[in-house]
């Protein structure tokens, strides 16, 4: 050891540092173990706590589904079904009328009703009736209802909740079908609903929870509920009690099906130690100890049974295929508390279902870029004159232009990121199909073979004194300058292309705003062509826009609100002197709107003389050979998505053969081509790329992504 005392190096190691002193870790053991004793102190006897409720909670969920299954089996139980009050019904059919059972074929009801819905409340005080309520037809229904209830005990089961200013109701539902067995066949009618009713105060601002358990049954689109204050429980085994006796038998099993399902989940939970809170924290005193009653009756729509399941079907996983317009989502309903004398008209409740609704490839392959990229640029412009508006102006008008200032960044930022969206979308579209890789030649395949005339010695002499050259080594690769990889970067990538165009545009903005150098003109021009690539896209591409007429024109109206008030108001905030060319300019978007909607009636390139009209759209139905009639399966072929065969229909293949021999020829063994009759043709669709598949499947395909899903090549629309 030298002078300096210096420890000896961890050359064993590897390494030529001197190493750690032991007595610098020990304060930095001690106080991480002393965090992490803060940290975690008491967590475990919470955990344990937890873990306990709720393995309590299972034991009890598996008590009460053994003496609900027995008594369903007709064994001895402790269970029984509760009894109705026989005056609750006739009550709530004086404010609700039920539905009927619909014709399949003349109208439905929505079946998924899983959402949130919004509504008005009017509060019917019953142990106090109004004038006009004491003169109503259902009085006595009212008297014969309360007759049960303990008056003197109402005032402690209200709570401190105002009810009488309660005019609003939120819901949240969630609906979960319960597909039941029975004679061999299976059964979907009924629903076990869940959720949370929502009364609202105008005054205070305050809510009032309910939580419900419920049963929905479709074919009547009527709802059976019990509901409760939070921390209050329900036994959801009663609820068969509340629907009609030709539903109950029905109810009571998906009643069963849903406790097993509950009891699944929460020993999945146990297990995994993945408890979602506290029972000690959740379980907060009630708001109030009235028990209701929640009874709705789904509003009757036009639309056929078949067709509101593919509707439905479509809003819960989105693929672009067309299905009817949706109707209305709309309820009544009646809310009451026998407990506590109480009636609420539950009215006009309309509902949104949450359903996730997402562009698809199919829809934006319609929609031009340049449409939303103008009308970023034109937000650009509004937000950057907005802001240097608040900036240099005094006083109250300067707040004022920062409101719309800061909109205009949001819509720029939004419509930017659609239009490179979409250009991602398109960007196969016009891509070029991949190059197939070259053949060998044929002398390198034929090198082995004998020559015709037998000379195998010369052949191999040959060989040894030309053998055959090696390939010649490719050059290596030259690193490309950072010039050289921006521009080939901007050029093949859509999305640095696009932003490299709106940079530039917005730098030109930035002049013409600053400079005030032709920007009457600049604004009318991207005014003027908003709608004109839209309508160039849709001519070009033999293919409708698929915009809504709300949509254009209420973004028309909204734009021109804007250059109305800066170019036509003649006391606006920059004392800019009207022009009157601005309205040609709002009548030339209208006229844009207009032909678009045309487009869609009159077809998109209704305009032009049929020698422009001629386009070169791919027809993903050719005529096929029909397979050998002798042949066990009638198919063309499988489908290269779903691999099923695609089968010819028997009748197409009667009507080939009647005609065989009069206009079509015979390929082959097939004893026909497969051409257009009766519309079969299109059950079958052909690639460019010579992939085959069912028309269905590949809609569904292009509904996602616009590639062979086989070999990856561009596919045009179908």
């Amino acid at each position: 050891m030298d002078a300096n005392n210096e420890e000896p190096r961890d050359l064993e190691n590897g390494t030529d540092r001197n190493p750690p002193r032991q007595s610098a870790s020990i304060p930095s053991f001690l106080f991480i173990t002393f965090a992490l004793f803060l940290l975690t102190h008491g967590h475990g006897e919470d955990a344990s706590l937890i873990r306990y409720q709720y393995t309590n909670g299972l034991h009890s969920l598996n008590h009460q589904l053994s003496n609900y299954s027995a008594w369903l089996n007709g064994t001895s139980s402790n269970f029984s079904l509760p009894v109705e009050d026989p005056n609750t019904m006739p009550l709530v059919q004086a404010f609700l009328g039920f539905g009927p059972e619909l014709d399949p074929n003349q109208g439905s009801y929505y079946s998924n009703i899983t959402g949130f819905w919004h509504g008005d409340l009017h509060f019917h005080n019953l142990t106090s009736l109004n004038a006009s309520e004491a003169a109503s037809p259902w009085r006595h229904l009212s008297e014969q209802f309360i007759l049960p209830t303990n008056l003197s005990a109402v005032p402690e089961l209200l709570g401190p909740w105002n009810w009488t200013r309660s005019n609003k109701l939120a819901v949240s539902v969630g609906d979960k079908l319960i597909p039941l067995e029975r004679d061999g066949a299976t059964h979907k009618n009924i629903a076990i609903i869940h959720g949370r009713l929502d009364l609202s105060d105008p005054e205070s601002s305050d809510e009032l929870r309910l939580d419900f358990e419920g049963i929905h049954v479709l074919s009547t689109g009527t709802i059976y509920a019990m509901a409760e204050s939070g921390g209050r429980s329900m036994d959801m085994r009663h609820l068969p009690a509340l629907v009609p006796e030709r539903f109950r038998n029905d109810s009571a099993y998906a009643v069963e099906s849903e406790l097993k399902a509950r009891i699944d989940k929460l020993k999945e939970k146990i297990d995994s130690g993945s408890f979602d809170q506290d029972p000690l924290e959740a379980d907060d005193s009630p708001t109030t100890k009235c028990s209701f009653r929640f009874y709705a009756q789904l509003n009757a729509t036009t639309i056929p049974k078949q067709s509101m399941d593919e509707l439905e079907k479509e809003i819960d996983e989105p693929t672009g295929v067309t299905t009817v317009r949706a109707p209305e989502m709309a309820l009544e309903g009646v809310l009451l508390s026998q407990s506590c004398g109480m009636l609420y008209e539950v009215k006009h409740t309309i509902g949104v279902q949450q359903a996730a609704h997402s562009n698809t490839a199919i829809g934006l392959s319609r929609v031009s870029r340049y449409t939303f990229l103008i009308q970023s640029l034109i937000d650009a412009i509004s937000f950057i004159g907005h802001v240097t508006l608040g900036i240099l102006a005094e006083g109250r008008s300067s707040l004022s232009a920062l409101a719309p200032a800061g909109l205009a960044c949001l819509l720029f930022v939004y419509e930017a990121q659609m239009a490179i969206y979409i250009g991602q979308i398109q960007a196969p579209e016009d891509a070029p199909a991949p190059a197939e890789p070259p053949r060998p030649p044929a002398a390198a395949t034929n090198a082995s073979q004998t020559p015709p005339d037998g000379n195998e010695s010369v052949q191999a002499e040959g060989e040894q004194q030309n053998p055959n050259p090696a390939p010649p080594t490719p050059p290596a690769p030259t690193r490309p300058t950072n010039l050289q990889f921006l521009w080939t970067h901007i050029r093949t990538d859509p999305a640095a292309r696009l932003w490299t165009l709106m940079s530039i545009s917005l730098i030109v903005v930035f002049r013409i705003v600053m400079a005030l150098s032709l920007p009457l003109f600049f604004i009318s021009s991207l005014y003027s062509c908003i709608w004109l690539m839209q309508i160039y896209r849709s001519a070009r591409r033999t293919r409708s826009s698929g915009l809504s007429a709300e949509y254009m024109l209420g973004t028309t109206l909204g734009r021109l609100f804007f250059v109305f008030y800066f170019l036509g108001c003649p006391k606006n905030i920059l004392d800019v002197e009207p022009r009157r060319w601005i309205y040609v300019v709002g009548l030339f978007m209208f006229a844009q709107v207009f032909v678009i909607l045309l487009q869609e009636r009159l077809g998109p390139a209704f305009f032009l003389p049929k020698r422009f009209t001629r386009t070169q759209s791919y027809n993903y139905h050719p005529p096929m050979p029909l397979p050998d009639p002798e042949a066990p399966d009638q198919s063309l072929g499988d489908c290269a998505i779903c691999m099923d065969a695609i089968l010819v229909d028997p009748s197409l293949r009667r009507r080939s053969k009647s005609s065989e021999s009069k206009e079509r020829p015979v390929i082959g063994r097939a004893g026909g081509i497969l051409e257009k009759v009766g519309g079969v043709k299109k059950t079958y669709s052909l690639a460019p790329c010579h992939h085959l598949f069912h028309t269905e499947c590949l809609e569904r395909w292009l509904a996602i992504k616009n590639i062979c899903p086989q070999c990856r090549r561009p596919l045009p629309p179908l």
